[in-house]
């Protein structure tokens, strides 16, 4: 646990599933309010200060080129298409001329497993992803230590 109380968010190794970079992150689950993976993602992305939320977008958008759908679809979060959904599980992909991003989000009777998977449609999505990667790495265990925080 951190020195919160909130069990620490630590990454993990995960099955690339064909795409040339695949990251992960685990929280025990083990005390976390029960909320199912697609709630995981909003508490993490949606439920964050305007001016955050407005960043990501800015960078998702702006700097990697992913075309994200409308905040107010039933289909997508956060802008992200939902490719798959159920109570376990949620995927989530946007796509770019030169990037496919995938975030999948599983939970089981003993971990929250938040992997994010991107294939380079081309030379410049590998440059790109490069860019994102190291952010990405920082972003997501702050994003679910806070949302714990503030659904726990």
């Amino acid at each position: 646990m951190a020195p919160t109380g909130i069990p620490a968010v630590r990454r993990v190794r995960v099955d690339p599933a064909g795409f040339p970079f695949a990251t992960a992150f685990e929280l025990p689950a083990a005390g976390l309010p029960r909320l199912t993976p697609e709630e995981w993602v909003r508490a993490s992305f949606e439920d964050v200060p305007v001016a955050l939320r407005e960043l990501f977008r800015t960078g998702w958008a702006g700097v990697l080129g992913l075309r994200l759908g409308p905040r107010s679809s039933a289909r997508h979060v956060v802008g992200w298409r939902r490719v798959e959904a159920g109570p376990d599980r949620v995927a989530l992909e946007a796509r770019a001329p030169s990037l496919t991003v995938r975030n999948v989000v599983t939970l089981d009777d003993t971990r929250l497993l938040w992997a994010t998977y991107a294939r380079y449609e081309r030379r410049a999505g590998r440059a790109l992803w490069s860019l994102a990667a190291p952010v990405h790495h920082l972003a997501v265990p702050l994003l679910l230590t806070r949302a714990v925080r503030r659904t726990g």
